[in-house]
């Protein structure tokens, strides 16, 4: 019996609920350091126990509280975020070079923004890095499909084998993080180009916004490194509907090929559990908001919807370009 829809949700959101058990919740936080930077009061993520006993931290950067569990970025309390991001690269540098985590081979040369409340930019870090923090971190995600006499059909990439994360996994026809500064449209624009060969024009003129999902993703094996790291994320969703006539190709070494599927093919994958995680997620979404999955149809409906927008434990910022 392949997995529920359900079932695959849970395997993206896995970081537990409070609510679901306070006295268990309280008792999993007891593995973790919250990550913090001097003059910012919120948590910005949770670090594992065993992350925070193998870094090298100075102590002229880092202020490290046992009692607490808590891992504080040291700064002048009007530092620049310029001047936090040093720090931090400073101390992923050092960590890169005693090899102290497997996670950081994946090294991405790709900054990520950590935000404080109210949306305030305070710092950014390698891509790599930022499980082993815990931080939030912010991608596009996009179903590519075909809607004609023959039904509706998805584009699927296959992820190269040779992939440090999720090897030949099946993905989101079109997925990527958004690095600093960038904002999720023109995330996708570039996205779509680098790993489909959809040209900007046919993007712009065929996208539909659709939202977003949120969770707490805990890392397995597949993803690559060190695992049980927590990966919060909000991942902008699009839809990009086309002929038949445009075929996504692979143009970079991290798809294998684009397979067109029926929705039986996909429910079918999806079941087995041949999609990364996350993708799975957006996919569920799509089927719901195209009315593939009802709550006629699915017992689950109230949960998946629930379990697809977590509020996240961290401060998030709004990708507002006015």
């Amino acid at each position: 019996m392949g997995k529920s829809n359900l079932e695959l949700v849970i395997e993206c959101d896995r970081f537990p609920y409070y609510q679901d058990s306070p006295a268990a919740y309280i008792e999993h936080l007891k593995n973790y350091h919250v990550f913090k930077v001097a003059g910012c009061d919120a948590i910005l993520g949770y670090i594992l126990n065993s992350t925070v006993e193998r870094f090298h931290l100075p102590s002229e950067w880092w202020a490290i509280d046992s009692e607490n569990r808590s891992v504080t970025l040291l700064a002048p309390p009007d530092a620049t975020p310029q001047q936090r991001s040093e720090i931090m690269a400073k101390t992923l540098d050092k960590a890169v070079e005693l090899g102290t985590f497997d996670i950081l081979k994946g090294w991405r040369n790709e900054m990520y923004p950590i935000y404080g409340p109210g949306g305030k930019f305070l710092l950014e870090m390698e891509r790599s890095a930022t499980p082993l923090f815990g931080v939030v971190s912010y991608g596009v995600h996009s179903t590519v499909y075909v809607e004609d006499e023959n039904g509706l059909r998805i584009w699927v990439p296959r992820r190269s084998r040779t992939k440090q994360t999720y090897p030949g996994m099946l993905d989101n026809s079109v997925a990527g993080g958004m690095s600093t500064t960038e904002h999720p449209f023109e995330c996708l624009v570039r996205e779509a180009m680098e790993e489909a060969s959809l040209p900007e024009d046919v993007v712009r003129a065929n996208t539909t916004p659709a939202g977003c999902v949120t969770y707490t993703y805990v890392r397995s094996a597949k993803a690559g490194g060190e695992t049980d790291l927590v990966q919060p994320e909000v991942e902008y969703i699009f839809d990009i509907k086309v002929g038949a006539d445009i075929i996504p190709k692979p143009c970079d070494t991290e798809v294998e090929e684009f397979m067109l599927f029926t929705i039986d093919q996909t429910k079918e994958a999806l079941a087995n559990g041949e999609f990364k995680p996350n993708c799975a997620v957006v996919l569920i979404d799509f089927f719901i908001r195209h009315g593939i999955l009802t709550p006629e149809n699915e017992p689950d409906y109230l949960e998946i919807i629930a379990r697809m927008h977590r509020r996240l434990e961290f401060p998030t910022a709004s990708h507002v370009t006015a």
